[in-house]
């Protein structure tokens, strides 16, 4: 019985650090091929249907997206995945 509560109280310590570990992020991406101001439209709701964005921003001018997110839902690779699937490639702005 003792290695048993041992085990669900060490199991009970993982879920609560990675818990702990999430934490929100911003990222803003460089967003290729708005060419008309229609584009950020479909920028942002690819972005906002990847699980854990919880807002996004789209300017046409800057052609940029900032996007805050979850990151133990979801991280830069499936937000680029995400735009470049709808036709928008996109990367870490530096």
């Amino acid at each position: 019985m003792n290695k048993l509560l041992t085990s669900a109280a060490f199991t009970l310590c993982l879920l609560a650090s990675s818990t702990a570990l999430a934490a929100e992020r911003t990222v803003t991406l460089a967003v290729q091929n708005m060419y008309c101001a229609a584009c950020p439209h479909t920028v942002k709701a690819s972005l906002e249907a990847v699980p854990g964005v919880s807002k996004v921003t789209v300017s046409y001018e800057d052609k940029t997206a900032i996007v805050i997110y979850d990151d133990s839902k979801s991280d830069v690779k499936a937000l680029t995945a995400a735009t470049t699937n709808a036709g928008y490639p996109s990367a870490p702005k530096s």
